[in-house]
C-alpha cells in the first residue's frame, strides 16, 4: 500500500462531527401513521443522528413474532416510500427483509443493520416490541451493543428489560436529557 504525504497548516484540528450514529426504527409500520414517522424523524434530528433507518418487518416475521394479522410488506413499504417522498429524503427505508421474502430473526436483522450503518446504534421500538425483544434469548448480548429508545413509557416491563434499565430510555426522556 502506497503512503501519500499530506501537509496541513500548523495548529490544524480536524472539524468535529456534529452528527453521528444511526437511529433504527424496527417495527411492522402497520399502525404507525405519518405523525409517528414525523416524530421519529424529529427525534433523530434533535438527538443528532446522522441517519434514520426505517426497518419494516416482513409478514412472515410478524406472524412468528406476534401471531397478529398484518398487511402485505409491499403495501407498508409503498406507504413509507410515499411519506419519504414528501420531503423526508434523508430517511432510509431498509428493504433487506423484503428482498429475503421470508422470516428473518431479530439477530440476523440487527447484525445486518449494525454492519451496514455507522455506530453508535440506537433501536427505536414500541413498548410492545421492546418487551418482545427482551423475551428472546439473545437479548443480553444485543443490549450491550446497542441502546433502546421506546416510543412511549411501557405499562408493563419485561424482567430482562427492567434488568437492563440503564440501557434504554423513552423518546421524551432522551430529548429532555439532551436539552
Amino acid at each position: 500500500m502506497k503512503h501519500t504525504v499530506q501537509t496541513v497548516p500548523y495548529g490544524y484540528e480536524p472539524p468535529v462531527q456534529k452528527r453521528k450514529g444511526t437511529l433504527i426504527y424496527y417495527d411492522t409500520f402497520e399502525e404507525t401513521d405519518e405523525e409517528g414517522l414525523n416524530e421519529a424523524e424529529s427525534l433523530a434530528g434533535v438527538l443528532s443522528f446522522s441517519k434514520l433507518v426505517l426497518y419494516p418487518l416482513h409478514e412472515e416475521t410478524v406472524r412468528r413474532m406476534t401471531k397478529e394479522p398484518v398487511s402485505p410488506y409491499y403495501k407498508r413499504e409503498k406507504r413509507l416510500e410515499a411519506w419519504r417522498s414528501d420531503g423526508h429524503g434523508k430517511t432510509v427505508i431498509e428493504n433487506w427483509e423484503g428482498r429475503r421474502k421470508k422470516y428473518t430473526p431479530v439477530e440476523a436483522a440487527l447484525r445486518h443493520l449494525t454492519e451496514k450503518y455507522p455506530a453508535p446504534h440506537f433501536l427505536l421500538l414500541t413498548p410492545d416490541m421492546a418487551n418482545r425483544f427482551a423475551s428472546y434469548s439473545t437479548f443480553g448480548e444485543w443490549i450491550v451493543k446497542l441502546r433502546l429508545l421506546l416510543t412511549e413509557e411501557p405499562e408493563a416491563v419485561h424482567p430482562k428489560l427492567e434488568q437492563y434499565s440503564h440501557r434504554w430510555d423513552t423518546a421524551q426522556g432522551a430529548v429532555s436529557k439532551q436539552r
